[in-house]
């Protein structure tokens, strides 16, 4: 979606859109359609999605009790790799389940959201971002029926049977699928709201997912493949398993990475085609990997134990010293850093802004050589009951396989990039770099250049909000508030700005891709901007801080 100006502090500039050429209102926000619909082809892909993750967790139960019938101590390691990254993943549902569910936050953001919409010079303002849970509001307007307390008791015992019986996240499928349906009968107003709900319900699915993933089905591919090679024979379940698992890892990347794009407003999202070359990137990587992985576990584990531990350590210090800005306190982003840093053992998870293709090179390169130096070291110290053989089969196997998934993501950033080939340049100033903010459509020669302020890559590291921190265009202490702007000057016939209606003013940057905006990770932002937009007769809009000037002349309207 293209930025909208305020009124205020822009030139007229803002007012001529820019004249796309043929072919670039693919490659640049301010090029795309207004709307955004929930379509067929995202049910399916969400149901598909539902099926793999059905798949991988049953055929792990199902190998899991195979192994106790045989009698079997692989029986204890695969429980223990289905059980516990289970019971994190539902801790940590259920914790967002009843921050989002609880009364008094909801019932105080509540109130301030329906004064704030109802007077246009009303504020709802909020501490800074490390103090969030504190300054609510205590004002409740009304008391609820005892009808709605047993609803509300209910449900919280619906989700506590829920996350008990570890499935969680069958119900945020449902209740996804569910909201995208909803999103698609209704009307105009209706729609936007549910497809709000939609998109954060695939953000925490998958969030929650790439956790799963890489803490089970990563370790359970090890597992059962290293059991094999040990084993010297594969057994139906193991082979299933192994399988599954694997196609969850590349399934759950490529999910991961369009549910990402989908969810920006300044990103333009991935097509189906992309996703499902994506998908095999990463699903021939992993699978090469893991191999190499298993090969060398099944001649030295306690060297395989510190070879893991080296790698991660190396690979999250890179992360580090790249200075993400994923979350708001210092804590929380060393220890996302060090989740994505388990990511970083089997494959690559860009982690910042900016062009990705030497960080991504460098990265190859590296995975390359461990993946030949783990192979060759089984090759060498391989038990003698291998024959040569079959060892030349492996390893043309693991090669091949890393070979496969290379080709598959050359393609993806040379065909199939949602940003246009990274190898081309385009006219003008339409050159592309990937993971770039926004590439700038092409202006007619009658037109204006582009305005000065329109938007660019963050510097290298962004700005948190901190207690008293003195806040250009806006209050101390605030990190949002909400106001009606008066109309607009007259835009030009193309592009007409809409104005009217509240604005969520956040007085935070703008998380910038790969990672998520703000009100995508704030849960309160995120319940304030449900309840705004179920009373509001106009979609609100969403202002983050500018990074480069000392006023706030962007506004981000969604498209939601």
């Amino acid at each position: 979606m293209a930025a909208k100006s305020d009124g205020t502090a822009v030139s007229l500039q803002n007012d001529i859109p820019p004249t796309c050429l043929p072919g670039l209102e693919k490659r640049s926000p301010q090029c795309r359609p207004v709307g955004k619909e929930y379509s067929l082809l995202d049910c399916c892909w969400t149901l598909c999605s539902f099926l793999v993750f059905f798949s991988d967790g049953a055929s792990d139960l199902w190998l899991a009790a195979d192994y106790y019938l045989r009698r079997d101590w692989w029986f204890a390691p695969t429980l223990v790799f289905i059980i516990i990254p289970s019971v994190v993943v539902q801790v940590l549902s259920f914790r967002w389940f009843a921050y989002d569910y609880s009364d008094a936050n909801g019932s105080g953001t509540a109130a301030a959201a329906m004064v704030a919409a109802t007077n246009a010079e009303s504020h709802f303002s909020t501490k800074d971002s490390d103090q969030r849970g504190a300054g609510r509001s205590a004002a409740v307007t009304g008391t609820r029926s005892s009808a709605e307390s047993c609803c509300r008791a209910c449900m919280w015992l619906f989700q506590s049977i829920v996350h008990v019986l570890q499935l969680a996240q069958v119900w945020r499928y449902v209740h996804a699928l569910y909201l995208g349906v909803q999103s698609r009968w209704h009307g105009e107003h209706e729609h936007k709201h549910f497809y709000w709900r939609t998109m954060f319900e695939y953000a925490d699915i998958s969030r929650l997912r790439l956790l799963e993933t890489f803490l089970k089905s990563a370790p359970q591919l090890i597992l059962q493949l290293s059991i094999i090679v040990h084993t010297g024979q594969v057994l139906p379940l193991q082979g299933l398993s192994a399988s599954t698992s694997l196609l969850s890892l590349g399934w759950m990347m490529a999910s991961y990475q369009k549910v990402l794009r989908d969810s920006r407003d300044d990103k333009l999202p991935m097509s189906y085609k992309a996703v499902v070359v994506h998908m095999l990137w990463h699903l021939f990587t992993v699978g090469a990997r893991a191999m190499a992985f298993a090969l060398f576990v099944s001649i030295s584990q306690p060297y395989f134990g510190i070879f893991i531990v080296a790698h991660w350590c190396a690979m999250t210090f890179w992360i580090i010293q790249g200075e993400t800005d994923f979350c708001m306190s210092k804590w929380e982003e060393i220890i996302y850093n060090m989740m994505v840093g388990i990511v970083y053992i089997f494959c690559w998870f860009s982690v910042r802004e900016g062009p990705t293709r030497c960080r991504l090179l460098l990265y190859s390169l590296i995975i390359l050589g461990e993946n030949v130096a783990l192979t060759a070291v089984w090759y060498v110290c391989r038990q003698p009951s291998t024959s040569d053989f079959y060892a030349v089969v492996v390893v043309c196997v693991v090669a091949c396989s890393y070979a496969l998934g290379t080709f598959f993501m050359f393609v993806y950033y040379c065909l199939l990039h949602p940003d246009g080939p990274v190898s081309g340049a385009y006219i003008g100033c339409c050159d592309v770099q990937v993971g770039a903010v926004s590439d700038p459509c092409v202006s007619s020669p009658t037109s204006a250049p582009p305005p000065l302020d329109a938007v660019s890559s963050p510097p290298r590291t962004l700005q948190r909000t901190k207690g008293g921190e003195s806040v250009p265009g806006g209050d101390v202490g605030d990190v949002f508030k909400m106001r009606t702007l008066k109309a607009s000057r007259t835009a030009a016939p193309r592009i007409t700005p809409r104005t009217e209606g509240p604005v969520i003013r956040i007085d935070l940057p703008r998380k910038q891709y790969p990672a998520w905006d703000a009100h995508f990770i704030d849960r309160r932002l995120r319940k304030t901007i449900l309840v705004l937009e179920a009373a509001a007769p106009v979609t609100p809009r969403i202002q983050y801080r500018r990074l480069g000037t000392p006023k706030e002349v962007m506004e981000y309207e969604t498209t939601v």
